[in-house]
């Protein structure tokens, strides 16, 4: 197709600008940009030792990010808790691989799809439904909850995954961020692609989707971080469907006596989000800059 070739040929044909800046200011930003990335990894660092930490280093004040006996106690007090619980671990990790997984996929194919025809598109009350999606980001969850509550009773799906997975479907978020840059593909590229005989459907994923990466890539790293920490709220009370992070809340609610196994719960939490960060930076970075879309 046309379209496709032309799209590859002007990714392909990018070129980047440099700005000239003297070796002096590259070792200040340098300086600067660590300090900043060292104060930012602090609690990351802590949140790691401190799950390597005996019970008697863990309340040491100042706190140190080094562990003086490290040992693996606070994980296997933790499988001996879990032990206990009316519901096998493997459960609330399947319930939270569901929810994740789901909501996630929904979030960026609703988004996008929805975002298309409101970015390329002309229809009566197109402008008014750019408004709103806007003025809806103002609107946090405390303030939705009472309503996403209700329209989930109505619909009866309270007590299951699809109570946490619709309303966080439903949001304007992702809306918002794939209708901005959607806005940057060229007109010329897809009436292009419509006279060599594509149809709506492969204009929208094999032209615009590739276009948006940085934005749907993005949307995956933040959908999957609000999944991955959901515990359920108000919507979940059936302890088979609770999600992992419910197990760390009550951990953390048995005192201070479990301090290490919340560390041991907090570092295996973070772990999956912060591999999915990693595998996606440089994407996001590299697409990103990329972006600058010109007709």
């Amino acid at each position: 197709m046309k379209a496709i070739a032309w799209m590859r040929r002007g990714l392909s044909h990018r070129k980047f600008k440099r700005r000239n800046r003297s070796l002096g200011g590259d070792i200040v930003l340098v300086l600067i940009l660590g300090s900043f990335g060292a104060f930012s990894l602090f609690p990351l660092l802590y949140t790691v030792t401190s799950a390597f930490k005996p019970f008697s280093e863990i309340f040491i004040f100042p706190p140190k990010l080094t562990v003086d006996n490290p040992t693996l106690d606070n994980f296997f007090d933790l499988g001996t808790i879990v032990e206990d619980f009316a519901v096998p671990l493997s459960r609330y990790i399947f319930n939270t691989l569901t929810i994740t997984g789901l909501g996630t996929f929904g979030t960026v194919m609703l988004g996008a799809m929805a975002a298309f025809p409101i970015a390329k598109y002309q229809f009566p009350g197109s402008k008014v439904m750019s408004s709103l999606i806007v003025y809806a980001l103002m609107f946090s969850t405390s303030v939705t909850a009472i309503p996403n509550y209700l329209i989930m009773s109505s619909l009866h799906i309270i007590d299951t995954y699809w109570a946490v997975i619709l309303p966080a479907v439903g949001g304007t978020l992702g809306l918002y961020l794939m209708k901005n840059f959607m806005v940057q593909v060229p007109d010329e590229m897809l009436e292009a692609a419509k006279i060599d005989g594509a149809s709506e459907f492969g204009i929208f994923f094999r032209i615009v989707m590739p276009l948006c990466k940085p934005a749907w890539i993005t949307l995956i790293i933040l959908s999957f971080q609000q999944m991955w920490g959901t515990t359920g709220g108000i919507f979940i009370y059936s302890e088979e469907l609770k999600p992992l992070s419910y197990v760390l809340s009550q951990l953390v609610s048995g005192g201070i006596s479990r301090t290490g196994v919340a560390s041991a719960v907090s570092l295996i939490m973070i772990l999956v989000p912060i591999s999915v960060f990693v595998v996606s930076q440089s994407n996001v970075i590299e697409t990103m800059a990329t972006s600058g879309i010109k007709g």
